[in-house]
């Protein structure tokens, strides 16, 4: 049985680590959506980029000032 878990590491609020991920949802500089199984997370900043989106992985760089996590199903 797979057991599709994302991950998310986070380092200071410059750099964010995304494992699991399906696909980018919205993406702007302020602004960045992404699809996982099970949940939307929303990454709120500045200067937001998206780097290395393969195998199923993503990094998001600039100044993060809000993490949201929803769960599928659930208004966003």
């Amino acid at each position: 049985m797979t057991v599709d878990k994302s991950s998310i590491h986070i380092t200071g609020n410059n750099e964010i680590f995304l494992e699991n991920c399906r696909r980018i949802e919205e993406y702007n500089e302020v602004f960045i959506k992404v699809k996982t199984k099970r949940l939307y997370v929303e990454v709120w900043g500045n200067d937001l980029r998206a780097f290395d989106f393969k195998t199923d992985s993503l990094i998001i760089r600039g100044r993060i000032s809000r993490i949201e996590l929803i769960e599928k199903g659930e208004k966003s």
